[in-house]
């Protein structure tokens, strides 16, 4: 029977994986999503975390997901609906199963479906897949915890190290599924486990059981699949999630600058894992503080730039808040800094584990006075190491605090991203002050082409100076309530803001002659695009305009955002990068398409919405 099961040849393919929050969800799609990454496939991913700490076992709210879009090219969007559903209780089946396609494969435990399970997750009665209107014949049904018990009876293992091996049985069908060679995923578990050898084989053999039940009863499907890669580059490969590239990113920056990086910072969701993640480099000179709070992550950073260091400090919208005033004293002084905005849901604490856009005006002008500021913005998991490497250039070129906005969807989603060769990385030269200052130095003496103030070391001889949150005079540096040298400064330093050089913003698909422009920024590239192509394949000319840098704005924005008749601007908030373009570009009056869902955007949506622009 074997021989005959089809082996079908896919361009690409949705999984979910979906459990309780304990069930390890989130462990089992990084694997499947690391596993396809090494062996060349594109891939997109989407963790989608309850916001309850620990919600009740079973119950409704407490579902963690996990969604993985596996490509033979690039993958751009975790993808709108999934083509496998792994749904390991009933809380699980009941609130994924309308992420699932119509003709979607669905893995579940029966195990989970007992009738206290059913109850907890509010179904009616017991013929739950009746209930739901699934076809039994799309379902494969296994007793995967009773499995597992078996698998492991004399491992000498406690029953709640067991059940937590349930989740590499369930990937092990998945990998059977997809021809995945279960050799990587052998090596993924002994080096995550590599203090834990015992676990490291438990996890082997559940993963392995699994396969060969896939493998010997053909898990009621008619075919197997595989996904081979198109367009391969040479190189290293890894799947990174947005938060390490971000922490890369930095790393390799102080590394081509020849500076110490210091990351002054202090938990937040959905931030934390670049603290995590920088702190394991010490080796690197990489010095991480994990502060009392936020004020205080910000205002050691702003310390650490003025001792020299290649500064940056991490938090999402909350932090943000409480940082600004601290923000604020970076851009009086006039110190490189970078700080990182993981943009989560809110207002307030909001919806902390979820992604939206809406922290954008808060780091345009969420400050007192004039305070102006650069904002770049990443638009997937892999661009956040380049849009992170860019700040901290423009920052220690132009000394300036400059923003990193990312946000949930992106800092946690991860993508297969190719090393980078450090030689290869633009240059990166911190305006120090030059030898001939040695002297006469005055802290707010300015290049007459960037604007940018000169930095000297604290330590240097010749050129002692002093920082503060007063306003200073521009020509000695002294404390000044001159009225007309304060409006010199704050246009200096709007002048030295402006003047930095960033790319043009490319318009992608029909640029020419477009009859609709899609607007957007950051972390909806992936949406945007798709649904251009969409549009496109469907016969409509269409154009996309992403913007990676906000605050300055490219110069040819007025003419892009001009030259077409109809101009749609996409986000998630709403409408605050319309608004903003609309203070920047005369006479720009965009359609807006706004969500504030706390979840992706939604490709068949965005198609459906631009399609009835087109033709109104």
């Amino acid at each position: 029977m074997a021989e005959e099961l089809e082996v079908k040849q896919l361009d690409d393919v949705v999984v979910r994986f979906s459990g309780d929050s304990g069930d390890g969800m989130q462990l089992a799609g990084n694997i499947f999503s690391t596993v396809s990454a090494t062996v060349g496939n594109g891939i997109s991913t989407f963790p989608d975390y309850p916001a309850d700490i620990r919600a009740p076992q079973g119950s409704l709210t407490g579902v963690s997901g996990f969604q993985v879009h596996i490509a033979s090219g690039r993958a751009f969007t975790p993808g709108d609906k999934c083509d496998v559903l792994v749904a390991m209780n009933a809380a699980a089946l009941k609130t994924q199963y309308r992420f699932a396609k119509p003709q979607a494969t669905i893995i579940i435990d029966t195990d989970s479906f007992g009738p206290k399970d059913l109850e907890r997750a509010e179904f009616k009665t017991q013929d739950y897949l009746d209930e739901m209107g699934i076809d039994t014949d799309r379902v494969v049904a296994c007793p995967i915890t009773q499995m597992v018990k078996d698998c492991l009876a004399d491992s000498g293992m406690d029953n709640k190290a067991v059940l937590k091996c349930r989740n590499m049985f369930a990937l092990g069908i998945v990998c059977w599924l997809f021809n995945r060679d279960i050799k990587f995923v052998e090596a993924f578990l002994r080096e995550k486990f590599d203090k834990k050898p015992a676990i490291a084989e438990a996890n082997i053999k559940v993963v392995n059981a699994g396969y060969d039940y896939g493998h010997n009863v053909h898990a009621s499907v008619p075919a197997t699949y595989r996904i081979d890669s198109k367009n391969k580059v040479k190189g290293r490969y890894m799947d990174i999630t947005g938060n390490k590239a971000t922490a890369y990113g930095l790393i390799a920056a102080a590394e081509k600058a020849g500076l110490k990086l210091y990351l002054g910072s202090y938990p937040i969701t959905p931030a934390t894992d670049i603290l995590h993640e920088l702190a394991k480099h010490k080796s690197l000179g990489v010095v991480t503080v994990q502060c009392e709070d936020e004020i205080s992550g910000c205002a050691s950073a702003i310390g650490a730039s003025f001792a020299g260091a290649l500064a940056a400090t991490s938090t999402s919208g909350p932090g943000i808040c409480l940082k600004s005033e601290a923000m604020n004293l970076a851009v009086i002084d006039e110190l490189p800094l970078v700080v990182i905005d993981v943009q989560r849901g809110g207002p307030s604490t909001g919806l902390p584990t979820k992604s939206e856009q809406t922290d954008l005006l808060q780091v345009l002008f969420g400050r007192n006075g004039e305070s102006p500021m650069p904002v770049i913005a990443a638009t997937s998991p892999t661009n956040c190491f380049d849009a992170v490497y860019s700040a901290a250039k423009i920052a220690l070129e132009h000394l300036t605090p400059v923003v990193l906005l990312t946000d949930a969807f992106v800092a946690n989603g991860s993508g297969a991203w190719k090393l980078p060769n450090i030689d290869e990385l633009p240059e990166i030269h911190p305006h120090y002050a030059p030898a001939d200052q040695k002297g006469n130095y005055t802290p707010y003496r300015r290049d007459p082409e960037t604007g940018a103030r000169y930095w000297a070391i604290p330590g240097q001889e010749g050129f002692e100076h002093i920082l503060g949150g007063l306003e200073k005079d521009g020509n000695t540096g002294a404390i000044s309530t001159d009225p007309e040298n304060h409006d010199k400064m704050c246009r200096q330093r709007a002048l030295k803001v402006y003047k930095i050089p960033v790319p043009d913003v490319e318009v992608m698909g029909d640029a020419d002659d477009a009859e609709l422009l899609i607007v957007g920024f950051g972390g909806t590239f992936g949406h945007l695009y798709t649904a251009m192509e969409e549009l496109r394949k469907q016969g409509h000319k269409v154009a996309l305009a992403h913007f990676s840098y906000i605050n300055p704005l490219p110069k040819n924005t007025a003419n892009v955002l001009t030259k077409y008749k109809k101009v749609v601007v996409a986000e998630q908030n709403l409408g605050q990068f319309a608004g903003y373009l609309r203070m920047k570009v005369d006479n720009f009056a965009p359609y807006q398409f706004n969500q504030v869902k706390g979840q992706p955007f939604v490709v068949a949506e965005l198609v459906k919405a631009f399609t009835k622009i087109i033709k109104n």
